[in-house]
């Protein structure tokens, strides 16, 4: 779980030039359902989860935790970003740190959706816990992911090998005052 100190959750609806992030509605777990269980979202994150699991083991409302915004598009859910604490980490380097996870439809992909989403999530989170870090880890083989983590102000720290492949983890130095 996200530390956010004294700032409230979930804080206000952000808005983009085109996107609102937001905390998730009961509303949104079709979508959840559906990014969860597709296997060209999870290509580089080991592979979808069943539909028939996800649907005995998702809640009501799921992606409710300090950290985590829908990402909205004209009203509809397109996306997930998730500013979070991970523990056990397979990366010494990223102990402790903040870490940017993201996964969005397929058919908001190619628009600058993500890049415009996380941009949003990390201003949010420069303000919220301002002089800290934030990781970034993604395969390798994921350009697209790696090409957004440089775009972001992500700079290569190691490559690791887990989960079955090589990962790229990437750090965003705090932005300075």
């Amino acid at each position: 779980m996200l530390e956010i100190g004294s700032a409230d959750w979930p804080p206000a609806p952000i808005r983009t030039e085109r996107l609102v992030l937001r905390q998730a509605e009961a509303r949104d777990r079709a979508v959840f359902l559906e990014l969860l269980g597709s296997r060209r979202v999870h290509a580089y994150l080991g592979g979808a989860r069943p539909r028939a699991e996800l649907e005995r083991e998702l809640p009501d409302v799921p992606g409710r935790s300090p950290g985590s915004f829908v990402v909205e598009l004209g009203g509809a859910m397109i996306g997930l970003v998730q500013l979070k604490r991970v523990s056990g980490h397979h990366s010494p380097a990223a102990a402790g740190k903040a870490d940017l996870g993201y996964l969005f439809l397929p058919r908001a992909w190619g628009s600058g959706y993500a890049a415009e989403a996380c941009a949003a999530a990390l201003g949010w989170f420069g303000g919220v816990l301002p002089g800290e870090p934030v990781v970034l880890t993604t395969q390798s083989a994921n350009a697209r992911s790696m090409r957004l983590a440089a775009r972001l102000g992500f700079e290569e720290v190691e490559r690791f090998q887990a989960w079955g492949a090589e990962q790229w983890l990437g750090l965003r130095p705090p932005a300075t005052p």
